[in-house]
């Protein structure tokens, strides 16, 4: 029975989901939660999910809601979001100044202080500019507290923790909803059994090469000489994508027979909000000797050499 196993490099970023963050346990721990509100408190909303024109300016707020019995203090910015190499949502590092999305977001002041057990909704704003790109633009709203702690070693340093709100905002123009398959790599190792055929590695590079956040999913299907197909692995989800973000897939297919040369085409299908876009596919091919064959065959060859050799020698004979 053929085997399929599939692994896509995606997790979740845990600092970005509206949900509260907490310190380790402690007296000095610290609690507080960021999510999308309104002037009048939270709306329901995931996330900060807006549409804009070029040169338009939008308010909004966020909700910090300070879970322990003493008052905090936040410092409270936006900064520009990344997708990371295994797929994951990602904010920059406080030190690093944002350029994109995160630049565009003003807030009134740089801190905030909220009393223990109350929630304090923030308005913010976010300028678009006059030449802003059309597509979607990724950022957040980052709240952070810095404490003083003690390290392993003794020593006193400084922790900065942070929870963030995402923030998306498409700036209206023509959108171009693509993903491209790059960087296929394919490797087959042979079973020891030659009765279980072999695995076939499959890695590839997907790139989101449009102007919108994008996900979807991936399918592999591996076929031998004369279009002889051999596997097809079930589809896969790929993680949503910021424009010009990647991510790679790896496939593990089990099982596969060598028939010295293994077809595989890869395709992708594109989706937005869980709408299909129209997908895009990459063929290649990689040699898989059947050894245990070219063995028996070789084997037969120099036993059918012997006995010819064997034949003529026994003729010589028998006419002298």
């Amino acid at each position: 029975m053929m085997i399929v196993r599939g692994m896509v490099a995606a997790v979740l970023t845990a600092l970005m989901v509206p949900a509260p963050a907490q310190a380790a346990p402690g007296d000095d721990a610290v609690r507080w939660s960021v999510q999308p509100s309104t002037a009048k408190g939270p709306d329901g909303r995931d996330y900060v999910i807006r549409r804009a024109a070029p040169g338009e300016t939008l308010t909004d707020h966020v909700g910090i809601t300070n879970l322990t019995a003493k008052p905090l203090t936040f410092n409270v910015y936006g900064t520009d979001a990344y997708t990371t190499d295994d797929g994951s949502f990602a904010l920059l590092p406080a030190a690093d100044k944002p350029a994109d999305l995160g630049a565009w977001i003003a807030l009134g002041a740089r801190t905030y202080t909220v009393p223990a057990n109350t929630r304090l909704d923030v308005p913010f704003t976010v300028t678009v500019p006059a030449n802003a790109t059309p597509g979607d633009h990724a950022g957040g709203v980052v709240t952070s507290v810095s404490q003083e702690a003690t390290g392993a070693d003794g020593r006193k340093v400084l922790v900065d923790q942070r929870v963030a709100a995402r923030v998306y905002v498409t700036v209206a123009g023509t959108a171009t909803p693509t993903l491209a398959i790059d960087t296929v790599r394919m490797e087959y190792r042979q079973s020891a059994n030659p009765a279980e055929g072999g695995d076939m590695i499959v890695r590839y590079l997907v790139r989101n090469t449009g102007n919108l956040r994008l996900s979807g999913t991936g399918s592999i299907q591996v076929s031998g000489p004369f279009g002889w197909r051999l596997a097809r692995t079930d589809a896969m989800e790929i993680p949503e994508l910021l424009p010009g973000a990647s991510v790679t897939v790896t496939e593990t297919i089990v099982g596969v027979q060598p028939t010295v040369r293994l077809n595989t085409r890869i395709t992708v299908e594109p989706a937005q909000f869980g709408q299909k876009l129209p997908g895009v596919a990459r063929t290649t091919a990689v040699w898989a000797w059947p050894w245990a064959l070219v063995a028996l065959l070789g084997a037969g060859v120099i036993y059918l050499l012997f006995r010819l050799v064997r034949r003529r020698r026994t003729r010589k004979v028998v006419s002298s």
